[in-house]
């Protein structure tokens, strides 16, 4: 834990107002006063030339011993009795990283009639399975799976735990880290092993300007969420053998805070972004709205759908579910080209794992470039139609 003061050669000149991000700063009566929005950045600190704001370190009592704990965990998230598709991705890393440890991989698969999915589990990376089944278990209950997944975490001491960024991860997470006293890490990009046996987990900040890596030492198990389409999910190896550990809970009707009567599901929207293999993003390079008729038809033309930038989504050029980036869909198809995209972090960490990159940008030192595997330096509404042309033709 940090705790930050000012301190009393403080003269009010204001330099930190100007490097604070997140304007937490204000000046009264010719001194600095910290806001308690405050996240302990430093980038205050840095900036004082008479060193009159001091971040000191307090440090907690933990009472864990982290020597207990071993192993790595995957939440097994499932709907309607099936397994999510960021549960294979996560099992994948989640292999890796096992075998860096020297230690096993698990799932954990809460639900009703479930057992038929733990061979598939297994197959893709894990080596056991703790299947908890109860009739009440069939949907997602906040109170109860958390009551579940706690208990268990207790008692089986894994060291690292990862659940998909989903609407369920996100909600499920934060409420076992509650009950844990322990940190988590949401929205990870990365996730590493350090030489000191530590899970380094990776994650945009600062609305995306800075990628920042992640420890926690002194608190187990280590979560962190990762989204959808970040992670490569390994081949499904059918020979793999595993345990499968059977869990029946005590679950009553007066346990459930809510009753689910029905499950309405959402109108899925004209694109599905996820789960494309070929993708057209457009950015403000495209100069106007209009424009995006050159995208789709270059999509049409390789069977593809469009994506686009935070950017052209906000200036109202395209609706949001066409959003690719950090704050919109994360994905990894076989291909993905982007027209007049500079390449901002944000975007970036929404696309960056695609099988192929091609970047169109008049801009040749555009940042798109640095992870593209093709590159055209152009005007975009020159380059698009000649390429929509030469497909034609081809195809």
């Amino acid at each position: 834990m940090e705790s930050i003061k000012i301190l009393d050669n403080c003269t009010g000149c204001k330099k930190c107002l100007k490097t604070c991000p997140i304007s937490a700063i204000v000046i009264v009566d010719k001194k600095a006063q910290i806001l308690e929005h405050c996240n302990l950045c430093a980038a205050c600190v840095s900036s004082c030339e008479l060193e009159a704001i001091k971040i000191k370190r307090i440090e907690g009592k933990s009472t864990i011993k982290i020597n207990d704990y071993q192993g790595i965990w995957v939440f097994a998230e499932q709907r309607e009795e099936k397994i999510q598709n960021v549960v294979y991705e996560l099992l994948g890393e989640g292999r890796r990283l096992a075998d860096k440890l020297w230690v096993n991989l698990s799932a954990v698969l809460i639900g009703n009639n479930m057992e038929s999915n733990c061979a598939r589990l297994i197959a893709f990376g894990a080596d056991k399975v703790y299947l908890v089944e109860n009739s009440l278990l069939k949907d997602y209950q906040g109170n109860v799976y958390t009551r579940i997944m706690v208990e268990l975490i207790n008692q089986y001491k894994p060291e690292i735990v990862l659940m998909g960024a989903t609407s369920i991860g996100r909600a499920f997470a934060p409420r076992v880290a509650a009950k844990l006293s322990t940190g988590l890490t949401a929205d990870c990009t990365s996730l590493d092993i350090t030489e000191e046996r530590q899970l380094a987990q990776t994650r945009p900040a600062f609305g995306g300007n800075i990628m920042a890596t992640i420890l926690c030492n002194n608190y187990r198990p280590v979560m962190a969420t990762v989204r959808p389409k970040v992670m490569k999910k390994k081949e499904e190896d059918q020979n793999r053998k595993g345990e499968i550990i059977k869990i029946f809970p005590d679950v009553k009707e007066e346990d459930l805070k809510v009753k689910i009567l029905k499950i309405v599901k959402e109108l899925e929207s004209k694109v599905n972004l996820e789960e494309a293999e070929i993708i057209v993003s457009g950015g403000r390079g495209i100069r106007e709205p209009k424009n995006f008729a050159l995208l789709e038809e270059l999509a049409a033309t390789l069977g593809g759908v469009v994506g686009a930038s935070r950017a052209t989504v906000d200036a109202g050029w395209i609706s949001h579910y066409h959003q690719v980036g950090q704050t919109g869909k994360t994905v990894c198809p076989k291909l993905y080209i982007a027209c007049g995209i500079s390449g901002a972090i944000q975007h970036l960490v929404g696309m960056q794992t695609s099988q192929c990159i091609v970047a169109i940008n008049k801009d040749p030192n555009a940042p798109i470039f640095q992870i593209a595997d093709y590159g055209i330096v152009g005007d975009v509404l020159e380059a698009v139609p000649l390429l929509t042309k030469s497909l034609k033709e081809m195809l």
